[in-house]
């Protein structure tokens, strides 16, 4: 009886260590993976840094609102067909040197627009950091999923946490770099790339340098993944939502009649919120929920945040509350569309990256420029009820294809 108890209390005792091993891992990575996280921190606030002065870039260079939203068009771009490629590239030059390649790509064309005079050289400039960009986002999600000991859905919440960190950060720094000249979230981005690129080439394993893909990856493969329903249905979903995602980032800077500073702390208060959310919040909504319908709800309440924004566009504290909550929505959002698309279909996790990319960066290139239009024809309020709408046809769009994405749920539920 004795022994059959001893046997009970070390089976026990095994369980909880094991869960508290499991609870844990997430922060015991290889060095490996902490070196791509903080690169990741400081490639993402190169999205931050810019917001605080886009108001600033119009009045000294002399340009319009839907001319300045090019910065974001241009960039997601480049980046939406860079991500066809990345995979083939990464084939071939491995992991450590495809990152460093981006880095170095961000770091010249950043420092670049910094020195540049003209809003269409800045346009064209920042098309070529979001080359880099590409090189780097798409390669760093497939580094730290292939390289952690702690799972895909654990990796991926890393992931999206040096996200966070980087776009809470970035505008910070770029208000206050931005407040001394508008060239200064430029110079930072180059300068922060240097950094990240000293901290890559020293702490990553030369081992890294090594493709982690056995076959080479082709310029079809990212269409071809996108022959698996899943995956298309996803990136559909993710290019129709980003499309309300950057009609927030790049146009609500000018409805909010906010300084360098201000627009910063608006922005560090979003970015915080996403961070958390995607490290804490989600992970317990696709417990408890599901992935599907944790997506579909955190769509839905930012497609009415959005619409709150076009109904109150003229009451400044509602802009900026509304831009601070849209961060944990998104924040919920982001984490629990990467977890699915890396479990959606049979491919290799870099090709997923890059097919659903590609379609996620097309909604993202769009919509920047619309909204300045839509702006300019119409009024302030515009761009953010076509933004909603947007969200919704998203929402709508899942619902109506769950069928062939439930095995997500599935996947989500055996780990």
């Amino acid at each position: 009886m004795s022994s059959t108890t001893s046997q009970s209390a070390t089976a026990d005792s095994t369980k909880i260590l094991s869960t508290a091993k499991a609870e844990s891992s997430l922060l015991k990575q290889p060095k490996a993976v902490w070196a791509v996280f903080f690169a990741c921190i400081i490639a993402f606030m190169g999205l931050g840094l810019v917001d605080p002065i886009l108001p600033a870039i119009a009045e000294k260079l002399h340009a319009s609102q839907s001319q300045v939203t090019l910065l974001f068009t241009s960039y997601n771009a480049v980046m939406a067909v860079a991500m066809l490629i990345t995979g083939m590239i990464s084939s071939r030059l491995g992991i450590k040197w495809t990152l460093m390649a981006g880095i170095v790509i961000i770091a010249v064309f950043s420092a670049l627009g910094g020195s540049s005079n003209g809003i269409w050289a800045l346009v064209g400039l920042r098309g070529g950091w979001g080359l880099g960009n590409a090189l780097f986002v798409a390669t760093a999600l497939a580094a730290i999923v292939s390289l952690s000991n702690s799972g895909t859905a654990k990796a991926i919440i890393l992931y999206e946490a040096a996200i966070g960190l980087g776009i809470s950060v970035g505008p910070l720094l770029g208000g206050w770099l931005g407040a001394m000249s508008w060239r200064g979230p430029f110079l930072g981005v180059a300068s922060l790339m240097v950094i990240a690129f000293f901290g890559l080439l020293i702490l990553m394993p030369k081992a890294a340098s090594q493709s982690t893909v056995k076959t080479k990856t082709s310029l079809a493969d990212p269409f071809r993944a996108l022959k698996h329903r899943s995956l298309l249905v996803f990136g559909i979903a993710a290019a129709l939502y980003n499309f309300g995602f950057f009609t927030l980032l790049a146009f609500a800077p000018f409805v909010m009649g906010l300084d360098e500073h201000g627009l910063g702390y608006v922005f560090l208060g979003w970015g915080i919120l996403l961070a958390v959310t995607s490290v804490f919040m989600a992970p317990k909504l696709q417990a408890r929920f599901g992935t599907i319908k944790s997506m579909c709800a955190m769509l839905t309440l930012f497609a009415l945040v959005l619409v709150a924004m076009g109904i109150w566009t003229s009451t400044q504290w509602v802009i900026i509350a509304a831009v601070i909550v849209a961060g944990a929505l998104l924040g919920n959002n982001n984490t629990l569309i990467t977890t699915a698309v890396m479990n959606a279909a049979p491919v290799e996790r870099s090709t997923a990256s890059a097919a659903y990319s590609f379609l996620r960066f097309i909604g993202g290139a769009i919509a920047p420029y619309t909204a300045g239009k839509l702006a300019e024809i119409y009024n302030p309020s515009v761009p953010f009820i076509v933004g909603a709408g947007f969200v919704l046809v998203s929402v709508l769009f899942i619902w109506f294809n769950g069928k062939h994405i439930k095995h997500v749920d599935d996947i989500g539920a055996g780990h």
